[in-house]
């Protein structure tokens, strides 16, 4: 794909929705950072449905230590793996509270130390919460770059490195949320809606559907 091509793509993208941003509910650097931490393999939706009903009572590092681990399951356990995320979220809390003052800190190192933090929750909060033009390559954006090869990698760290490399400054900051939308509601892993794609005549997708 020539970079024409995905100037254009992303045009698009962001003609179609300038102002785009995580469908997790947050209010705050630190309800961001539970939420995402919870959201690995479970949908938005239900970690809304649980992050709503947790975050009017504890929404900080100390509040959700004083709730304590069997009570902060209770809250968080329509989501899968909450038995390990629940503990993953009281030693994050303890360690924000000791070592940054009860706040997220804006360094990735430091959030990549965090229990239950990798390299792309660290970047949607850089990206999210503090406006760092980070892409955090999820199953959809991986499944998008390679799929309209705007951005093709064997895994999802390449497909993160390529698309820092080719898209353009003015981009990147909004481009994760683009691609993660994209792929959600239209480019759909078993059978992409192909026809009411607004990129699909700059798609490179060989088996595209009517």
């Amino acid at each position: 794909m020539n970079k024409e091509k995905r100037l254009e793509i992303l045009t698009r993208l962001r003609d179609d929705n300038p102002h785009p941003t995580t469908e997790l509910n947050f209010s705050s650097p630190f309800e961001l950072l539970i939420a995402v931490l919870l959201s690995a393999q479970a949908t938005d939706v239900g970690v809304n449905k649980a992050t709503d009903k947790l975050f009017p009572v504890a929404n900080t590092p100390q509040a959700i230590l004083d709730l304590g681990l069997e009570k902060l399951k209770s809250y968080i356990k329509t989501i899968g793996l909450f038995n390990s995320k629940a503990e993953n979220t009281i030693k994050t809390c303890q360690m924000l509270v000791d070592l940054h003052g009860g706040e997220v800190p804006e360094d990735r190192a430091a959030l990549e130390a965090l229990p239950g933090v990798g390299r792309k929750t660290a970047n949607v909060v850089l990206n999210t919460a503090f406006g760092w033009p980070t892409i955090a390559v999820d199953t959809h954006i991986f499944r998008v770059s390679n799929r309209t090869k705007l951005a093709m990698g064997k895994n999802v760290d390449l497909v993160e490195q390529k698309l820092l490399k080719v898209v353009p400054e003015e981009f990147k900051v909004d481009v994760h949320h683009w691609l993660i939308l994209h792929g959600r509601y239209t480019c759909v892993a078993r059978k992409p809606k192909c026809g009411s794609c607004i990129i699909e005549d700059l798609c490179e997708y060989k088996d595209k559907t009517e």
